[in-house]
């Protein structure tokens, strides 16, 4: 007689990786690892629109502290979340880029200095609340960023920060010159400090290998402080103390024109929050909704407004910290917030932001190198959702990455153009990603095809009519997924062709998997992987459960429900996610161990059934016409949830 098998009841529930608290000193070196990651960037801003506007070094001083004391504040923002702001990820904040070559002209026009300051703060006071108000209805064109579109933007957004990692090594006067000559002693430092941080996560595992940035930074700053190329001369007259007082250079003016421009600003900017959103939900393995856009962007406007109100600037998310989640694995949010309080105490005490301002720039050029290179590489994840095989795809990333990077290469692109052209013309990462967003439009939002079409893989389209001329090949690979890549249900499926309709399809499929041998469908059943396995990650863990809510840190639970099944059946456990909820899922693979195996073998082929056809669902546009329908409104919804 069969015995079912209780659950372990001490089993405890894990959290997502991203909402899990590290313990204090962990949380303390991993933030202060994003604190030295993004200080460079920081305080490139203050600086560059200082000397541009003729600002005094007390001046200076004042804009670097306020700018990290509200980096530190946007950042917990962001990441700890307030209601409906912020997204909850692990993503820094920072002044926005973008903005800087605006500011300077606002600040000029206005005649410098802080007359100047005041017209860019006024425009930045009424760009956050924009912002903040705008995000819901930016949100709800999440549609227009498929796969190929955020793809390109998180690539070029990558390969377009490497520059500034290299202007770094060389010690470059400016973002936009060529360092002649470059000293080999530079270029050692940074290849030493990434040839560190390189082998540290070759040699160790846990801990060390995530704080592999931190101590590539420090050994490589005590090494140029021992050679006496660090220096940390303005720690001694630094004050201990120091605060950043609202409104602290005066009332903000206001210019319609100064206005606009920021408006212009802030519009590329949720853009680019958009992709550095994805770029972490990729990493973090979260799905991304309209609602966690509309957050984010929310926070970006918040941050702004607050920006302006302690003497500081418009707000993003960082990619340079994307790229550092991606190379650590270190995904907990509040690793973020604790670099927020790092940046805060930074901001408040004079003294310690200036031992952080000694790291050489050579040294953290090399780090830079290996951050930037990794959200390139986070693109290229998102890209391998796209099938390239359909030219549009190819058009949209070829042009896109193009003149993305002919802005990078050659930046005096730019003063070839009028310059209200230059908010877009001046940044790579703002050419290249309002080229793919256009070009998706372009191409696969207006007018339309005639034909009735499937989708081969995500992000593509292929027609009822390619199907049916399509190879044995070219059929396995775009609907091997369906039925775990089983030949023998694909060739016998294959050989139903043509097709008249999707229905005709999807009935190939069906009756070809409940007519197979016992034998057929015992190998079927033994093709899916254990629930909670490394095998799973590719395959029925992430495609069909997920929408469950069996994220990855439920895996272990699941895992043991899984060994036990097997164990007693000697296959796999079955479970169509998308009938049931987590919970109810979890209880009844442990109720199911109870019954008889030929009752199992029948349960797990329904079971298969289901998840083929889902799996139709998910391939075959307007395979069901009346739910395909509800699902476009719902998306279209303002509140739609993830």
């Amino acid at each position: 007689m069969q015995t079912a098998v209780t659950p372990p009841s001490t089993a405890p529930r894990r959290v997502h990786p991203v909402d899990e608290v590290l313990p204090i000193p962990q949380l303390a070196a991993y933030g202060f690892q994003h604190v030295l990651a993004f200080y460079a960037g920081a305080v490139l801003v203050p600086i560059i629109l200082a000397g541009a506007l003729g600002l005094s070094s007390e001046q200076l001083i004042h804009l670097i502290n306020a700018d990290l004391f509200t980096c530190g504040i946007a950042s917990i923002l962001q990441a700890w979340g307030l209601g409906k702001v912020g997204v909850r990820l692990p993503l820094l904040q920072g002044v926005t880029f973008t903005a800087v070559s605006p500011m300077i002209a606002i600040g000029l026009a206005a005649g410098g200095g802080v007359t100047g300051l005041l017209q860019i703060y006024g425009s930045v006071l009424v760009a956050g609340l924009f912002t903040f108000f705008a995000a819901p209805y930016f949100a709800r064109l999440i549609r227009f960023f498929p796969p190929i579109v955020t793809g390109s933007v998180i690539l070029i957004i990558g390969i377009a920060l490497l520059p500034v990692a290299a202007n770094d090594i060389v010690v470059g006067k400016g973002p936009n010159a060529i360092q002649n000559p470059v000293l080999l002693k530079n270029c050692l430092y940074a290849f030493g400090t990434l040839a560190l941080i390189v082998l540290i996560q070759r040699v160790f595992r846990g801990f060390m290998a995530t704080v592999a940035v931190l101590l590539g930074l420090v050994v490589g700053t005590l090494v140029a402080w021992a050679l006496g190329d660090a220096h940390f001369d303005k720690v001694a007259g630094s004050a201990w103390f120091g605060y950043t007082s609202p409104f602290y250079f005066g009332m903000p003016t206001f210019s319609i024109t100064a206005i606009l421009s920021m408006l212009i600003v802030m519009c590329i900017t949720m853009v680019e929050t958009t992709g550095d959103v994805y770029a972490t939900g990729e990493i973090v393995r979260k799905r991304i909704g309209s609602e966690d856009i509309a957050r984010a962007i929310r926070a970006d406007g918040a941050a702004t407004f607050l920006g302006r109100v302690f003497n500081s600037f418009p707000y993003t998310c960082f990619a340079e910290n994307v790229g550092l989640v991606r190379l650590t694995q270190v995904k907990s949010r509040w690793v973020v917030v604790a670099a927020g309080f790092i940046m805060i105490v930074l901001g408040s005490l004079p003294k310690a932001a200036a031992i952080v301002e000694g790291i050489p720039h050579p040294v953290l050029g090399g780090a830079a190198l290996a951050m930037f290179a990794a959200v390139a590489v986070v693109g290229v994840q998102t890209l391998s959702k796209v099938d390239f095989n359909d030219h549009r795809n190819i058009v949209i990333l070829g042009t896109s990455l193009g003149l993305g990077m002919l802005v990078t290469a050659q930046p005096f692109v730019t003063t070839a153009f009028p310059s209200w052209a230059e908010i877009v013309f001046g940044s790579g990462i703002t050419l290249g990603a309002l080229t793919a967003i256009l070009l998706n439009i372009v191409f696969n939002h207006l007018g339309g095809s005639a034909h009735t079409a499937v989708a081969g893989r995500p992000g593509s389209l292929v027609s009822l009519d390619q199907v049916n001329s399509m190879g044995r090949r070219e059929f396995d690979a775009t609907f091997g997924p369906l039925v775990q890549n089983m030949d023998w249900v694909l060739a016998r499926a294959f050989a139903l062709r043509p097709f008249e309709n999707t229905h005709a399809l999807r009935t190939a499929f069906q009756n070809t998997l409940l007519t197979g041998t016992v034998d057929e469908q015992a190998a079927l059943m033994s093709a899916f992987p254990d629930l909670g396995s490394e095998g799973d990650g590719a395959n029925a863990y992430l495609l069909d459960h997920e929408k469950a809510g069996m994220t990855a840190t439920s895996q272990e639970d699941v895992a043991a429900m899984a060994r036990a099944y097997r164990a007693q059946f000697g296959f796999p456990l079955i479970i169509s996610a998308r009938d049931a909820h987590y919970e109810r899922m979890v209880s009844q693979g442990w109720q199911r161990l109870g019954n008889a195996p030929a009752v199992e073998r029948a349960a797990a082929l329904v079971e298969m059934a289901r998840i083929a056809n889902y799996r139709f669902d998910d391939l075959v546009a307007d395979a069901n016409p009346i739910v395909t329908a509800r699902m476009r409104a719902f998306d279209a919804s303002p509140a739609t949830a993830h």
